[in-house]
């Protein structure tokens, strides 16, 4: 039988510990912002919470992803990513522009020509 809390990949720490008391920052990061890191090499005191962020950001990720990955509130996240972009250890990218609406003809055409093949 497990104990509990094993096999969490959760912090002990409480959100504004690692914050530093801070609620917001001065980068607005909306939760659907696409982050990445730099490759800007961090430097060695870097808190533990930023360097799993960086490890995170590897590939192409939204703010709220990396909040799933560290399990951590994604305000917490907003104000940790605001500090690693004032540092230049990861960039911003816009999100995913919605896609316009499909021409509801043009699917019915393929759809019959596909029906038509079979």
């Amino acid at each position: 039988m497990s104990g509990a809390g094993e096999g969490r990949t959760t912090s002990s720490v409480r959100p504004y510990v690692i914050t530093r008391g801070r609620s917001g920052s001065p980068v607005s990061l909306p939760w659907e912002t696409l982050v990445v890191a730099s490759g800007v090499t961090p430097p060695a005191t870097l808190q533990p919470e930023y360097l799993r962020i960086l490890e995170c950001c590897q590939g192409l990720l939204s703010l709220a992803e990396v909040a799933a990955h560290l399990g951590q509130p994604p305000p917490v996240v907003q104000v940790l990513l605001a500090d690693l972009v004032e540092w230049g250890l990861v960039e911003t990218r816009p999100p995913v522009p919605p896609a316009e609406r499909t021409d509801v003809s043009l699917l019915r055409k393929v759809l019959h020509g596909l029906e038509s093949r079979l």
